[in-house]
C-alpha cells in the first residue's frame, strides 16, 4: 500500500507554521479592531451562484479554479474561493442594512484549483477587511491605511510597494470599455483565444492576461485616465491626497484593473518582489455595484484580502513556542501527586507539562529539548515534607519550594 500523502496543493500546518500564521492573523485582527472592524465568519461553502454570479463567467476563478460539487439534494455548492461575495451575501441574508456603515474583518481558508507553486496553494488562508455603506473617498483611504498599518506592524513596509489606480465611475468605465474594444478589435488576429472571448464579454479582463502576445498589446492600450469624467478625477485626487497626508507612499499603475462591472474608482495592490511570481500580498478595490448585482439594495463597498501564507513567508521566522515548566515524579508512587500539582499550576495560568515516562535522566533530557524554564521534581521525601525541588534549567540551580505557595515561587516564569 502506497504511503498516504497530502493532496497536491495542500499541506499540513505544523506547530511552527501555526505560530507564524497566528502572528499574522492576530496582528491583523488586533489592528483592525482599533479601526472599528468586527470579526465575522461566512461558511466555507456556499451555493455556487454566490460566486458564479458575482465573479463573472470570464474570470479565471469561475472558469478554471472553483471547487464545485453537487450535494445529495442536487444543489450546486462551491468551496469558498474568496471572501467578498460571501460577505455581501451575509449582509443581505441577515438584514444588516440598519448596521451600516459596517466594518467586517474575516480570516480563514480558501480553495482554488490552481497550479501549486511558491506562495500559491489550492487550500490557502486569507485575512480580509471590508467597509460597506460608505461612498466617500475616506473609506478608500482608511481601508488602504489599515492594510499599510498591518504590513508595518509585521515589519514588511520596506519590502512592499503600493500600486494604485482608478476605474472611475460607471460612465467613465463605459467610455473606457468602448475605447478598449475599438483598440483591441484592430488586433483580433493577435489576441489569445481567451482574450478574444473576453473582448466580447469583458474587455477590461484582457488587461490582466498573462499571455505574452496579449501583454505586448496591453502595453499600448488606452489608459483609464483618458476616459475619466470630472467626478471620477476628483474622487481619485481625494484618495491620493488622503494617502499623502498619512505618509503612505504609492505608485500609480495605469493598467491595474478589476474586471467585474461592479468595480469602480479605487483599485490597489501591495506588491513585493521577494516571492517570485506571486507578487501581490494584499489587494482590493471599490465595488459599489456588487450587492445590487446580487439582488440587494445598492450599497457601496470597498475592501481587500491578503494571503496569510505569503505574508508568513515574508515575515520568515516563527515566534518561539511558549516555554513550559515540567513536573517530574521521581518514583511511580508520586505520579498521582505530580498530576495534581500539574493541573493546579495550569489553572494558575502557567504553561506546565508532565514528564510521563522514563527515568529521571531521560525526563530531564526531554525537558531540556522542550526548552523548559524550570523542572519541578517530586519524590518521596518531598511529598513527606510538603515541598518540591525546583531546578532552573538556565542556571542548573536547585532549590526547595513549599508546595502550598508554589505559584509564588514560579511567578517569574509566567
Amino acid at each position: 500500500m502506497a504511503s498516504l500523502q497530502p493532496i497536491r496543493g495542500t499541506h499540513d500546518i505544523l506547530a511552527e507554521d501555526h505560530r507564524l500564521y497566528r502572528l499574522v492573523t492576530e496582528t491583523a485582527y488586533e489592528i483592525a479592531a482599533r479601526y472599528g472592524y468586527q470579526e465575522h465568519s461566512t461558511p466555507i461553502f456556499e451555493f455556487t451562484d454566490v460566486f458564479a454570479r458575482t465573479l463573472g463567467d470570464t474570470s479565471d476563478i469561475v472558469t478554471k479554479e472553483m471547487y464545485t460539487f453537487e450535494d445529495r439534494n442536487g444543489e450546486s455548492l462551491t468551496l469558498r474561493p474568496e471572501y467578498t461575495a460571501g460577505i455581501c451575501r451575509m449582509f443581505m441574508s441577515n438584514g444588516m442594512t440598519q448596521q451600516l456603515p459596517l466594518k467586517v474583518f474575516c480570516r480563514g481558508p480558501m480553495f482554488r484549483y490552481e497550479r501549486p507553486q511558491k506562495g500559491r496553494q489550492r487550500q490557502f488562508h486569507q485575512i480580509d477587511a471590508e467597509i460597506l455603506g460608505v461612498a466617500d473617498p475616506l473609506a478608500d483611504i482608511e481601508v488602504i491605511a489599515l492594510g499599510a498599518h498591518i504590513l508595518e506592524a509585521l515589519g514588511l513596509t520596506d519590502r512592499v510597494k503600493l500600486e494604485l489606480n482608478t476605474l472611475g465611475d460607471k460612465d467613465s468605465r463605459l467610455a473606457y470599455r468602448t475605447r478598449l474594444v475599438d483598440y483591441f478589435n484592430d488586433f483580433r488576429d493577435q489576441l489569445s483565444e481567451e482574450s478574444l472571448i473576453r473582448l466580447g464579454k469583458n474587455p477590461l479582463r484582457i488587461l490582466d492576461s498573462k499571455d505574452k502576445g496579449d501583454r505586448r498589446l496591453v502595453e499600448n492600450a488606452p489608459l483609464m485616465a483618458d476616459s475619466m469624467n470630472a467626478f471620477s478625477e476628483d474622487f481619485f485626487e481625494q484618495v491620493k491626497l488622503g494617502l499623502a497626508s498619512l505618509d503612505i507612499g504609492y505608485q500609480v499603475e495605469p493598467h491595474l484593473v478589476r474586471g467585474m462591472d461592479y468595480y469602480c474608482h479605487t483599485a490597489f495592490e501591495f506588491t513585493t518582489d521577494t516571492l517570485g511570481a506571486q507578487g501581490a500580498v494584499l489587494a482590493g478595490g471599490r465595488y459599489d455595484g456588487l450587492i445590487e448585482t446580487m439582488g440587494g439594495t445598492p450599497t457601496p463597498g470597498i475592501g481587500w484580502a491578503a494571503g496569510v501564507e505569503r505574508l508568513s513567508m515574508m515575515v520568515g521566522e516563527a515566534p518561539e513556542a511558549p516555554r513550559p515548566i515540567v513536573v517530574i515524579p521521581v518514583g511511580g508512587e508520586q505520579h498521582a501527586e505530580a498530576l495534581i500539582v500539574t493541573q493546579r499550576l495550569r489553572k494558575a495560568g502557567l504553561n506546565v507539562d508532565l514528564g510521563y515516562s522514563g527515568n529521571v535522566k531521560k525526563r530531564l533530557n526531554r525537558a531540556n529539548k522542550a526548552n523548559a524554564h524550570a523542572v519541578i521534581l517530586i519524590g518521596e521525601d518531598e511529598v513527606a515534607k510538603g515541598i518540591v525541588t525546583l531546578r532552573d534549567m538556565e542556571t542548573g540551580e536547585q532549590s526547595e519550594a513549599p508546595l502550598a505557595s508554589l505559584e509564588e515561587h514560579l511567578a517569574r516564569y509566567r
